[in-house]
């Protein structure tokens, strides 16, 4: 009997072994597989990357070898031009001289003769109330040196004339340079311009290939390994989105500098950014800045901005009992010891909200934080993930005034008035 229920175990295990090796066998191939159809996808990712990134390099490489020449070849041919015009303008003005010259030297035979005139008739007068005699023939002489100065005359206006006729010249030839000029201010306005366009296609194109590059590793790395993809914390994928927009031209660069400071500073990384005219491409229309920021989940960006913005407006002042606030030195601190200093966040939130301020018109957002600045106030907020989705669905985002409307229904714990903070030195 002991025997035979050996031989029964040893057959049930050699099934479960049987049977655990085919398990085991068809979980292998089924993982092939997979790992096969992934690399199958990567590798159509990639192809069709590296496509894009070709042809993006081919129109780049055009435009550096047709159009950049071009306008080179125009300007300098335009600056020929002017220099031309010049020595033109240079010659006129020495014919112009010489021709004053002249004209002066008539002015004075002209008054010589009317001289010599006057003392003609003075002679005939003379001699006639002294001899009596026929003065016919004096007459004649006299009319000759009249025909004489009135021939002189006749060579003056004609030499006035010629003096006016190349004065009109000479103004045309200004004229002209004048427009010669402008031509090549708007080519060097031009080439600068897209000079600064083939830059922010550069960058962007380089910021869209490592995102996607830092996709298709993490993807490869799930698969590969066996466990899930890498999180939103990890800084790999975007998570939130911003933008920024001002209506004082001058104030970018700078606002820029201060919204960029404020993402590092809050532990997010900008994926890549993008940036257009409010009215399209038209030269001169206010930039609309939009970025992709990964490196924080929105969860944990609404608590972050709630408790800056809290510590914030504390430092307004309180009943008249001075200030209060991690940035105020506080009431009862001895003298010559420094408060402590604020956070990094901190710091770079409140340098941004005061670059706001400075200017007339202006929207910032940085994930669920939205600040806005009219011509009268400062407001700031923290959305959630539906009133984001529909303020962006009703273009609120890039219209201040409009913003501050919508905003002032928010409900008290999610909005925070800052014109006054701001006012405050």
């Amino acid at each position: 009997m002991t025997t035979v229920v050996l031989v029964v175990m040893c057959v049930v295990v050699g099934a479960l072994e049987l049977y655990a090796s085919k398990r085991s066998r068809d979980q292998s191939d089924a993982f092939t597989r997979r790992i096969e159809e992934l690399n199958e996808q990567v590798t159509k990712q990639n192809n069709v990357l590296v496509t894009v990134g070709e042809q993006l390099t081919a129109e780049l490489a055009r435009v550096k070898q047709d159009v950049l020449p071009a306008l080179d070849t125009r300007l300098r041919h335009n600056t020929g031009q002017v220099e031309e015009l010049a020595g033109i303008v240079h010659n006129a003005d020495e014919y112009l001289r010489t021709q004053a010259a002249r004209l002066h030297e008539l002015e004075q035979q002209r008054i010589t003769l009317a001289a010599l005139r006057r003392k003609l008739t003075e002679v005939e007068t003379s001699v006639r109330a002294a001899t009596g005699i026929d003065a016919s023939s004096v007459e004649g002489k006299v009319d000759t040196v009249k025909g004489q100065v009135d021939t002189v005359k006749g060579k003056v206006d004609t030499v006035e004339g010629k003096v006016e006729t190349v004065q009109g010249k000479v103004d045309t030839a200004l004229g002209r340079l004048a427009d010669l000029e402008r031509g090549g201010a708007e080519i060097l306005e031009l080439q600068r311009a897209l000079t600064r366009t083939l830059e922010d296609v550069e960058d962007v194109v380089a910021e869209l290939l490592r995102f996607t590059e830092g996709e298709l590793d993490d993807t490869v790395a799930a698969a590969l390994t066996g466990s899930p993809r890498t999180s939103a914390g990890d800084g790999v994928s975007v998570t939130a989105t911003g933008r920024l927009w001002t209506r004082d031209d001058q104030l970018q660069d700078i606002l820029a500098d201060m919204y960029e400071r404020c993402v590092r500073a809050n532990r997010l990384d900008v994926r890549f950014r993008t940036a257009e005219g409010a009215d399209g491409d038209a030269p001169g229309s206010p930039g609309r800045r939009r970025y992709f920021l990964g490196g924080q989940a929105a969860e944990d960006l609404a608590g972050a901005f709630s408790a800056l913005l809290i510590s914030t407006g504390a430092d307004l002042p309180h009943n008249g009992n001075g200030w209060r606030g991690l940035a105020r030195v506080e009431a009862g601190r001895p003298a010559g010891v420094e408060p402590p200093r604020p956070p990094e966040d901190e710091a770079a939130l409140k340098a941004l909200l005061r670059t706001l301020f400075e200017s007339t018109g202006a929207v910032a957002q940085i994930g669920p934080l939205m600040a806005v600045r009219t011509r009268e106030e400062l407001l700031c907020a923290v959305l959630t993930a539906g009133q984001s989705l529909e303020l962006e669905s009703d273009e609120v985002f890039w219209d201040p005034a409009t913003a501050t409307v919508r905003l002032r229904r928010l409900p008290s714990h999610q909005l925070w008035d800052l014109t006054a903070w701001a006012t405050t030195p």
